[in-house]
């Protein structure tokens, strides 16, 4: 099973030999691909040969490219996932409406959980406000009780005065974490035959990761918990790897323990699942 995520922060050549991932710099590192579930490259410097990046494509490990500010700008998509994603993408446009907004609604309604749940442990008694929003949520969140408790949570978290669009150290981090789980989530769609593109509620014509960012929800808050204990006067090199490493955190799943990366593999399975079974119970949420 694969685990390491491999950051690339400063000048080095990547080239694959054997079966590794061969990095060159003041020193050689070899690592074997099969440990490896993301590549996240940092430096503007590094060179990558294009023997690797096919090699990572037919073992699925993500791939991460940042701008010369280091913050995520893209990353490697292979074109197939699965061997029937012909088959899985057919399954995908022929989703139902009423499937798609039973599943958003479970989503969305543990998005809040999930964020009451952390404004909870920290003493918030914003918190109780979120509940009675739990409590009114309709199907697939006509009366956008989402929106309502985005505003309360972040207020409760980093202030009154904060909002989502200013420019500060709390939004660089948390766009920076977020862009990360936005990737995994992406690999794991892509992985398991289907396409990012055809979401259930995001519907952005230029957003190529409608999907993943539906998926996404719910483990946002894991980006938000770190974000809350960083000092935050600058958004460092530092608290960047730490918001990388919350893919190696661990959580509870289907009732056992888990790296987030392998919850986020179990989780998309049972979002999908229940999608092609018409089904909503067979979704399995993490616990935090």
């Amino acid at each position: 099973m694969s685990w390491r995520i491999v950051v690339i922060s400063k000048r080095a050549k990547l080239d694959y030999q054997l079966g590794y991932l061969v990095v060159r710099n003041e020193e050689v590192t070899k690592i074997h691909l099969s440990e490896i579930s993301t590549i996240l490259i940092e430096s503007t410097a590094a060179t990558v040969t294009t023997s690797l990046l096919a090699e990572l494509t037919k073992k699925k490990i993500k791939v991460i490219f940042c701008d010369e500010k280091r913050n995520p700008s893209s990353e490697l998509v292979g074109y197939y996932g699965s061997h029937d994603t012909s088959n899985k993408i057919r399954k995908q446009i022929q989703w139902s409406r009423h499937s798609k907004e039973a599943i958003w609604t479970e989503i969305v309604t543990e998005k809040i959980r999930k964020q009451k749940e952390l404004l909870k442990n920290m003493g918030k008694e914003e918190a109780g406000l979120l509940e009675s929003y739990l409590q009114e949520i309709g199907w697939n969140d006509e009366t956008n009780r989402e929106g309502h408790a985005a505003k309360v949570y972040f207020n409760a978290l980093f202030g009154m005065t904060f909002t989502r669009t200013a420019d500060c150290p709390e939004n660089a981090a948390l766009n920076y974490g977020y862009s990360i789980l936005l990737s995994a989530f992406a690999r794991e769609i892509v992985a398991s035959g289907y396409i990012t593109q055809l979401g259930l509620f995001h519907d952005n014509m230029f957003n190529q990761f409608n999907l993943a960012s539906d998926l996404m929800e719910p483990f946002r808050v894991l980006i938000d918990r770190e974000v809350i204990q960083m000092q935050r006067k600058e958004f460092t090199h530092e608290e960047k790897i730490q918001l990388v490493n919350v893919l190696n955190n661990e959580v509870m799943i289907d009732g056992k323990t888990q790296y987030v990366n392998n919850a986020i593999k179990i989780y998309c399975k049972s979002v999908f699942d229940a999608l092609n079974e018409n089904d909503s119970a067979l979704i399995r949420f993490y616990g935090l």
